[in-house]
């Protein structure tokens, strides 16, 4: 069963301009050393691929109903499975959030264009609840 959806919408261009700004202090804030490790080896573009990531925890915040209250960035991680498909893995308090939720199973999607990214996350409950 379908226990929570959120969607978010990035523009390439504003996640590129805040990395140009302010740097690592920046990117060591919101991902963790896995994500920066990928984004970065995306050179042509590794802005669309921190934006990518950047949408997808909006995304997951907005499918749970909380926002960043009680949370930190990097206690949500974007990896990729061996075909490339984004994964999500959590951690500290939004992983027991997650639980307490019932939530069983994250589904994701990114996608984007050359000026925006889009990303999707639904919830599936676990079995029995």
């Amino acid at each position: 069963m379908i226990i929570g959806c959120g969607i978010d919408l990035v523009k390439i261009e504003r996640i590129e301009k805040i990395i140009k700004k302010w740097g690592d202090n920046f990117t060591f804030k919101i991902f963790t050393p896995l994500e920066r490790e990928y984004c970065e080896k995306k050179r042509g573009n590794k802005y669309q691929s921190y934006a990518g990531r950047f949408a997808a925890k909006e995304a997951l915040l907005k499918s749970l109903g909380l926002g960043l209250r009680e949370v930190n960035w990097k206690e949500i991680e974007i990896e990729n499975n061996e075909l490339g498909q984004p994964i999500i893995e959590t951690s500290g308090k939004l992983k027991k959030i997650a639980s307490e939720k019932g939530v069983g199973k994250y589904f994701i999607t990114i996608s984007h264009t050359k000026d925006y990214v889009i990303a999707q996350v639904i919830l599936e409950s676990l079995l029995g609840k």
